[in-house]
């Protein structure tokens, strides 16, 4: 099966711009938050695949100076329509050179490694990124767990994709958002919890934080798996310099 990314298609890249965060999207930024006041010093942000600026304006509600990248013409389209005020850079792929190195204190990354291939691209990009934080910075990425492509969920489906069971780390999967009226399938990339480790090492970073964020039942929603497995895993990542030079002085 050839990967694409389905947001690159006008009309797909249209439907997810009115998402908000509904249902099962809802627990992907409920703790995000309580994660950053916990880990982030400073208001200079980097919103990495930031498609038609929802985690843009989530970034910038918390009260962060942010700046939105993605490689979707269509998505940063969209964003600039919504923020004329706003600051959008369409991206070659992984190419951050109008940037400068350790210019971010907290670099967001949702759900965009979901849709990045091969060990090679997510490690190259993961470096390039670390280059961008500063001494005090946050890479924080928040992907799919392998779960959510073999259970039913308030805004997915995967029903109809059984070869997603047998799927191991960088197949594509398939899976339906029922959020938005476009029923087309999405193609992701599935990564594990152990791959994402071994990418992040060779990256030069280490994970200070991993948060499986569950639904307790008293949300509005009436939850299919929600409570009990965790769609999305949330990684709180350090430069590994920077982590082994504070592990020395205390």
């Amino acid at each position: 099966m050839k990967f694409s990314n389905a947001y690159e298609n006008p009309q797909f890249a249209w439907a997810y711009s009115q998402l908000q965060f509904p249902g099962t999207y809802y627990l992907a930024y409920r703790d995000l938050p309580a994660v950053i006041h916990d880990h982030v010093r400073g208001k200079k942000a980097l919103d990495f695949g930031c498609g038609a600026r929802r985690s843009t304006r989530f970034l910038q509600k918390l009260g962060f100076e942010t700046v939105g990248v993605d490689i979707s013409e269509n998505m940063i389209s969209i964003a600039r329509d919504n923020d004329g005020k706003g600051q959008y850079f369409l991206i070659e792929d992984g190419n951050f050179n109008q940037f400068f190195p350790r210019a971010f204190d907290l670099i967001l990354s949702a759900f965009t490694f979901d849709n990045i291939p091969t060990w090679t691209k997510k490690i190259k990009i993961l470096t390039d990124l670390s280059a961008l934080i500063n001494n005090f910075g946050i890479l924080i990425n928040l992907v799919s767990t392998p779960e959510i492509y073999i259970n039913e969920w308030v805004s997915f489906s995967t029903q109809d994709f059984p070869g997603n069971q047998n799927a191991k780390t960088g197949d594509i999967v398939e899976i339906i958002n029922t959020a938005i009226d476009d029923a087309r399938p999405v193609k992701d990339i599935l990564w594990t919890d152990e791959a994402y480790h071994q990418v992040y090492a060779q990256a030069g970073l280490r994970v200070i934080k991993k948060h499986k964020p569950l639904a307790d039942g008293t949300e509005q929603y009436l939850w299919k798996n929600e409570t009990m497995i965790a769609p999305w895993c949330i990684y709180v990542l350090k430069k590994l310099e920077t982590v082994q030079k504070g592990e020395k002085r205390s």
